[in-house]
């Protein structure tokens, strides 16, 4: 089998396949399959196939692309963080508003963590249906949760509240089954498997 890599001098597009273009506008230059199988690494120049200089680069910068565009419905976000941390977003929004007052002001009287985050402007963006990943604001409710720019990319990439979470530990609150007895009155809160047990025993 052979494998082309298909320049066309009219678009200057450089493209691959595994037969010739008969075009007149098409310069046919037959490449190994390690070069078919790395194609986006290389570019057109003087006749010939070279690697991209800038690739590295650019890779980053469309990964980056791809990661902003990431989204997940509000619902989404609110539960893997309930379930992360516990809050939901009014919690959070409280915590914005108590920071803030709280933070000292700085010389020309501006609130300096209101500078970072708008309390009427993110409630506004905790209203809309979808979140992206590439909103500010995501990041900013992030880093005041304590949650990394690596944990956010994995969360928005899989959905999984898991990846928000530091340790086994955390991931196994999640799994609580709480007990109640006469009254209300809580009798365990423990995880799935020692509530499980404690029924037995009972």
């Amino acid at each position: 089998m052979k494998y082309y890599a298909i320049y066309n001098t009219k678009t200057q597009e450089l493209s691959k396949a595994q037969c010739r273009c008969l075009n007149e506008e098409c310069i046919n230059l037959e490449i190994s399959k390690e070069i078919f199988d790395d194609f986006e690494k290389y570019i057109y120049q003087n006749g010939e196939l070279v690697i991209n200089p800038n690739y590295e680069s650019e890779h980053q910068a469309k990964e980056q692309e791809r990661i902003a565009m990431l989204s997940l419905t509000a619902a989404d976000v609110e539960r893997g963080i309930y379930k992360a941390k516990g809050l939901d977003f009014d919690d959070i929004i409280a915590m914005v508003q108590e920071i803030a007052s709280e933070e000292p002001r700085n010389d020309d009287g501006i609130d300096a963590f209101a500078m970072i985050i708008d309390v009427k402007a993110l409630k506004i963006e905790l209203k809309a249906n979808n979140f992206y990943r590439g909103n500010p604001y995501v990041d900013a409710v992030g880093t005041l949760l304590g949650f990394t720019k690596e944990q956010l990319d994995a969360f928005f990439e899989t959905g999984d509240y898991a990846k928000l979470c530091t340790s086994e530990t955390e991931v196994a609150k999640d799994e609580t089954t709480t007990v109640y007895g006469e009254g209300g009155t809580v009798l365990n809160e423990n995880n799935f498997k020692t509530t499980k047990l404690l029924r037995e025993a009972n």
